[in-house]
């Protein structure tokens, strides 16, 4: 996968202890942003993603696909 090509990934957006929102990529281990608002965690998110791919690349690294399942479970 090239940085250039555009991809789905799935991010899971949170309310951090600080008032922010914190967005994490589960299929890019450590790649997380955050945000004063859901529009603005999601705008960092994508440059995030962007320019960790881009850090992969560079260091030859394969970039993970992102084959994540969403289920909602009652308890």
């Amino acid at each position: 996968m090239s940085s250039t090509e555009s991809h789905l990934r799935q991010v899971v957006i949170a309310p951090g202890e600080d008032g922010y929102f914190v967005a994490e990529v589960p299929s890019l281990p450590g790649c997380i942003s955050q945000g004063r608002t859901r529009a603005e965690a999601i705008a960092n998110i994508r440059e995030a993603i962007t320019l960790f791919i881009e850090a992969l690349e560079a260091q030859g690294t394969p970039v993970p696909e992102d084959t994540l399942e969403r289920q909602l479970v009652v308890v």
